[in-house]
């Protein structure tokens, strides 16, 4: 399901990116459409008008989620378009700059990609240089064949600066947001116990680390008797009753941190809170869990928790606290389960 979630938000973004540079791609080529009409540049008007109709096409790709495809037309329609009018109105335009933004294009197609092969970006990086270097030769010998108004080349010059610096920026600041998104996907998930989906032991390592803790309590919670009642019903039981439990505690204690320490017991962490004493809350949570019936494929049982609670001592490590809360626990076990003790 999460990789089909991630499938499915990435075919989106590529479907948003794709409409919107095609869209400008063929906005582009109208504008520079009009302006060969204005300077009656007439072999770059019956071009420019043939490729206006091969974007409108285009979005029959998108559509139809060629992305491969529609890239690599894309690419190549701009390569030679490149060449062409940098050959037929001179290099100063600035057609060229198109080359360096989509260096940084093709990286962006590679990874959202389905074959995520990066050498593919380099040969397009590579024939880029290629391109960039033989087209400015070319105009250092070969004169363009139109020589252009002044007007019309700052227009042009200025129209490529501004467009290569909008598609860098553009296409770096989505990849950007894409990768924090999945840094943050990636960070919940290592802090999110698999089985029942709440804190596991990372994030109160975390936890632990980021609060103040003063005036709170640590609780560590066991199931009595988990051990039987794997060997009894079998382990998707014993899973079963895990989840069960996590979703009762944070019901019952829906303003503490509660966490999956391991195997069956819990860590919890609670505000000393006088108006509402860890022990109640905590006796809040024995009782929910003594009075429910976990029932799981036709199979009934009623079961406890002992808990054992600690108060935060001054300096101490996560780990010397857990264990003042372990020894109230057994403290706990060894006078007959089922109660917290503190």
């Amino acid at each position: 399901m999460a990789m089909s979630n991630e499938k499915v938000n990435r075919n989106k973004t590529i479907d948003r990116i794709s409409y919107t540079a095609n869209t400008i791609y063929l906005s582009l080529h109208v504008l520079y459409l009009v302006l060969f009409l204005i300077a009656k540049l007439y072999v770059m008007v019956y071009v420019t008008a043939g490729i206006v109709a091969v974007y409108a096409l285009f979005y029959l790709l998108i559509k139809y989620k060629k992305y491969y495809i529609y890239a690599l037309c894309c690419g190549n329609e701009f390569f030679a378009f490149i060449i062409f009018a940098s050959l037929m109105i001179g290099f100063f335009t600035g057609f060229h700059l198109f080359l360096i933004a989509f260096c940084v294009v093709s990286f962006f197609v590679s990874y959202f990609s389905k074959s995520r092969k990066i050498k593919h970006s380099y040969i397009w990086v590579g024939l880029s240089l290629a391109i960039y270097l033989t087209i400015f030769l070319i105009c250092e010998f070969v004169p363009p064949f139109y020589v252009i108004d002044k007007w019309l080349e700052v227009t042009l010059f200025s129209i490529h600066s501004a467009i290569a610096f909008m598609i860098v920026t553009v296409f770096l600041a989505v990849f950007v947001k894409y990768t924090f998104s999945l840094e943050n996907k990636i960070m919940n998930e290592s802090r999110t116990d698999e089985l029942t989906q709440i804190n596991n032991r990372y994030a109160l390592y975390d936890y632990f680390a980021a609060i103040d803790k003063k005036d709170k309590v640590l609780a560590l919670t066991d199931i009595d008797n988990f051990k039987s009642i794997n060997d009894t019903y079998g382990h998707v039981f014993g899973d079963y009753v895990l989840r069960h439990l996590a979703e009762i505690a944070t019901k019952v204690l829906p303003d503490d941190f509660v966490s999956r320490y391991g195997g069956e017991e819990f860590v919890i962490v609670l505000d000393d809170d006088k108006q509402n004493p860890p022990l109640k809350r905590l006796e809040a949570l024995r009782k929910a869990i003594e009075s429910e019936s976990f029932e799981f494929e036709n199979t009934k049982i009623n079961l406890t928790i002992t808990i054992g609670a600690a108060k935060y001592v001054d300096r101490i490590k996560l780990d010397r606290w857990i264990e003042l809360a372990d020894q109230k626990m057994y403290q706990g076990k060894k006078s007959g389960k089922n109660q917290t003790v503190i």
